[in-house]
């Protein structure tokens, strides 16, 4: 199917409009929300780990319903199977064959919801899905049409009755975002909206139409980037890997993330140029849960985003203009 690419400038009114609409009920999120929507419209998939009670199943669904995208919501459990979500082949009495019955993730997004509490074996059969937009059921393969991206929601803080994420699915996830609590400022707005609401649901208006999505993308990746920017983003993930604190580094896949990433948010700022400023804005959530640190850094007490922001700092940074 072949997609007109929309032009820069309409995709980044179109995505000052979402972020807008978004936060008209998502509060104290303005960043997380900007990064995930560059994700998205980046092709990738978003993970959302922070304490329960800060919006992330909200944000899914509000970005969801301003982008004009068909939803679905997947709640994790331990007894989920795999086939609950690709679906499976059942069969029909009156015809004597056997038919399949697409799962949730047939849809445009898909919320999993605290993903880290289902086993291992269900949640592989993402694994496909993020990776190849496809599922193979019954050794039949069937497409997931684009767009198809999934955001899933994880909790950091509880770890009986739940199953960490491996490194490989991790690594299927372009960003993963911790937005951290509101100020009390902020705490403040999110209870007076709802009290003035009178109810527990929330809506936003659709942004823009259904299909729309594919053409934004498609303008994204018409949008030219110095090869500077590539060198410092290539720079920072084998800094990662040299890194002595570090056991495993980021990949290349890391490095094309960092550069897809940091093009759209350039694209949501107005402009038709990268710089080494939208490199350092998206590097903690493309690069950090990317990298497996050694037992001796993760029992002093650093983490991932520590290393990130020093490598931030160590790296030099590359003088790129526009017109370059």
């Amino acid at each position: 199917m072949t997609v007109t690419p929309m032009p820069f400038a309409r995709v980044a009114a179109y995505g000052e409009d979402i972020l807008a609409e978004v936060s008209t009920v998502v509060v104290g999120m303005q960043e997380a929300v900007r990064t995930a929507l560059a994700a998205i419209l980046a092709g990738g998939h978003v993970l959302f780990e922070d304490v329960p009670g800060l919006g992330k199943t909200l944000t899914a669904r509000t970005l969801a319903t301003a982008l004009g995208l068909d939803f679905r919501r997947l709640q994790c459990t331990p007894d989920l199977l795999p086939s609950d979500i690709t679906g499976s082949s059942v069969f029909d009495p009156a015809s004597a064959q056997f038919e399949f019955r697409p799962g949730p993730v047939f849809t445009d997004l898909l919320l999993a919801d605290e993903i880290n509490r289902t086993a291992p074996k269900t949640q592989s059969a993402l694994l496909e899905a993020m990776a190849e937009r496809q599922v193979t059921v019954d050794g039949q393969t069937r497409r997931l049409e684009p767009p198809f991206h999934v955001i899933a929601t994880s909790n950091p803080v509880e770890y009986e009755g739940t199953y960490p994420l491996p490194e490989a699915q991790l690594d299927r996830f372009m960003v993963r975002i911790a937005a951290g609590y509101p100020s009390r400022a902020q705490e403040v707005d999110v209870v007076t909206r709802r009290l003035e609401r009178k109810r527990e649901e929330t809506s936003v208006r659709q942004v823009v139409e259904r299909g729309a999505l594919t053409a934004m993308q498609a303008g994204v990746e018409e949008l030219p980037v110095d090869p500077d920017i590539v060198g410092y983003c290539v720079d920072l993930v084998a800094a990662s890997r040299a890194h002595a604190a570090v056991e495993i580094g980021a990949s290349p896949r890391g490095a094309i993330s960092l550069v897809l990433v940091a093009r759209a948010r350039a694209v949501l700022g107005g402009r038709d140029f990268v710089t080494p400023e939208d490199v350092k804005a998206v590097a903690v959530p493309v690069l950090a849960h990317r990298m497996t640190l050694t037992a001796q850094s993760w029992a002093s007490g650093l983490s991932a985003q520590d290393v990130v922001v020093g490598l931030l700092d160590a790296v030099p940074t590359p003088a790129t203009a526009r017109g370059r």
